[in-house]
């Protein structure tokens, strides 16, 4: 009786367990149209190419009650729907492919976004995740609540919004009008040529390595960071600059001075060139250094 019950056991631990559903749905979509994705958990990959289709392939979790793919219009919705109450066996990883023009709307709960060639607008919003992007020039928006959010670019010009509580924004060859904010992490600009950049961060540095066009507004606030600013090519701006506990560094020539005899602070102010530009950085606990590539 023994050996029947431990054959039986050995059988029931050999099974395979219930295996998440792969999918592998097309539908036809507008070449400019607008593609909306809501996946709870799990990741979102979303590529751009030249069909005028949408094809959404991966893999669902064992409890999702259903994969929802329609058109209406110029407009295709994709969602994992899951129990109201949620719970385990909800992640789902898809890998979707829209045309390149889409514009795009992204939201997930517990999951990461990555976005490639898509050259229309973009939305990107996760609560815990990472968010990695391309930018070619149309507006977008990248947020994210608990993760890093990483947008590269070619150079083009156009607005961007990226910000995070706890993580790094990081934004590569990307010009135009910027804004990027970070409660907990790095805000880090390198290259791009910028008509206004706004950036801020409550606790860690920020790093501005870029071209100020020549009526431009460089914006820069943090309380626990240091600031480093490079810039690229001719520098005509009026500056202003203050910290409270920590030095400033003028690779331009006029040096800081004290607020109060009886405080740590310093300050500066000076214009270098025909002063078109402004330039502006505040930090409370961190040093400043400014100067020219």
């Amino acid at each position: 009786m023994n050996r029947v019950v431990t054959i039986i056991l050995a059988c029931l631990l050999t099974l395979p367990a219930f295996a998440d559903e792969q999918v592998n749905r097309t539908i036809d979509a507008a070449s400019d149209g607008h593609v909306d994705v809501s996946n709870i958990s799990g990741s979102v990959t979303v590529n751009g190419w030249s069909r005028n289709s949408v094809e959404v392939t991966g893999t669902l979790g064992r409890n999702v009650e259903e994969l929802v793919v329609e058109r209406d219009g110029d407009r295709v919705w994709i969602k994992v729907k899951v129990p109201k109450r949620g719970g385990r066996g909800i992640e789902s990883e898809l890998r979707i492919s829209v045309p390149k023009s889409s514009s795009l709307d992204v939201g997930t709960v517990s999951a990461d976004i990555d976005v490639s060639d898509i050259t229309g607008e973009q939305s990107l919003h996760t609560v815990s995740g990472d968010v990695t992007t391309e930018y070619t020039g149309a507006d977008m928006e990248a947020e994210s609540v608990s993760g890093d959010v990483e947008v590269s670019g070619n150079n083009a010009s156009g607005e961007v919004v990226a910000t995070t509580v706890s993580g790094d924004v990081t934004l590569f060859r990307v010009s135009g009008d910027v804004e990027a904010e970070s409660v907990s992490g790095s805000v880090i600009v390198d290259e791009g040529e910028f008509k206004r950049a706004e950036l801020s961060s409550v606790n860690g540095e920020i790093i501005f390595h870029g071209k100020l066009e020549k009526n431009g507004r460089l914006s820069i606030d943090t309380v626990n960071g240091d600031v480093d600013v490079e810039f690229v090519g001719d520098v005509s701006a009026r500056f202003e600059i203050d910290t409270f506990n920590g030095g400033i560094r003028n690779c331009f020539g006029p040096k800081a001075e004290r607020t109060s005899k009886y405080a740590p602070g310093w300050e500066l102010e000076f214009t270098e060139g025909g002063g078109g530009a402004e330039v502006t950085i505040s930090t409370m606990n961190g040093g400043v250094s400014i100067c020219k590539k």
